[in-house]
């Protein structure tokens, strides 16, 4: 499918639903971005969070990070999710871990936030800027509702050179891999947002670890698939092992990398 001749909004929806799906939690687990809660660990330290701050959780999926770093940090999250099922299961997982003082789960789109301006002190947006159709206009919100001198952090795939043509369509999307940009195309977007990038980190070592741990998964998967032990009709097994295939090969070749980025409104 091209993704030129698709609908923003169709390609949201997309995405929100292969991230909702069950075999998605299955290959992915808790967390859904490389390195897991230690880097959301790692980037709450570089934000020098604390239980002053009120965070901004962009693109939250299921809660997991928002619930960490408040819990971590003891500050107050906001997470904002375009999905509305990943809504539901944010909200019943801030109840089961006891921290609905600390987390408020709302249901929103990064390129149209439904928070005040200059609501909070800092910002993270793990593995899902990628995804955004309109970067430019996400990160023109990021600075909206940040306060002055605010905080931002994010953790994205980054890429250098061309993709595998088996990695720019619809899957490769939304696996976070066809709009993968640059590390210098993401500090041109946030500094075109008004905001002054001052740490960038390398993490493409949590990436291969993660495409790993999925090619793992997938083999599990069809095996249990082929003993009757285990139903999962949406996933379609020979894209799924031909993007991690692929997407490994481009990590090795040093193309596809894992980067934190961090910085403060201007």
């Amino acid at each position: 499918m091209m993704l030129e001749n698709m609908d923003d909004e169709v390609l949201k929806l997309c995405c929100t639903a292969v991230y909702e799906s069950e075999w998605t939690a299955l290959l992915l687990g808790d967390s859904f971005h490389p390195g897991g809660l230690a880097l959301t660990t790692r980037l709450g330290q570089l934000l020098n969070l604390s239980a002053a701050d009120h965070l901004l959780d962009v693109a939250a999926g299921r809660g997991t990070s928002a619930i960490h770093l408040a819990k971590t940090f003891g500050c107050r999250v906001t997470a904002v999710e375009y999905g509305k099922q990943a809504v539901v299961a944010a909200e019943t997982a801030v109840s089961a871990a006891g921290v609905a003082h600390l987390v408020t789960i709302e249901h929103g789109d990064a390129e149209a936030l439904p928070c005040a301006d200059n609501q909070f002190d800092a910002l993270i947006c793990e593995c899902a800027f990628c995804t955004f159709p309109d970067k430019q206009t996400a990160v023109s919100e990021f600075a909206r509702v940040l306060k002055p001198s605010g905080r931002i952090g994010l953790s994205d795939l980054t890429r250098s050179g061309k993709m595998p043509a088996e990695l720019e369509g619809l899957l490769g999307w939304i696996a976070c891999i066809a709009d993968a940009q640059p590390i210098e195309k993401y500090t041109a977007y946030l500094e075109n947002g008004r905001f002054q990038v001052n740490h960038v980190e390398n993490h493409d070592g949590a990436l291969a670890d993660m495409i790993r741990s999925i090619q793992g998964k997938l083999l599990g998967a069809e095996i249990m698939i082929g003993l009757n032990k285990l139903t999962l009709p949406d996933l379609d097994f020979a894209q799924a092992k031909s993007i991690a295939r692929h997407a490994a090969q481009a990590v090795r070749q040093g193309k596809l990398g894992y980067a934190l980025l961090v910085g403060k409104q201007e």
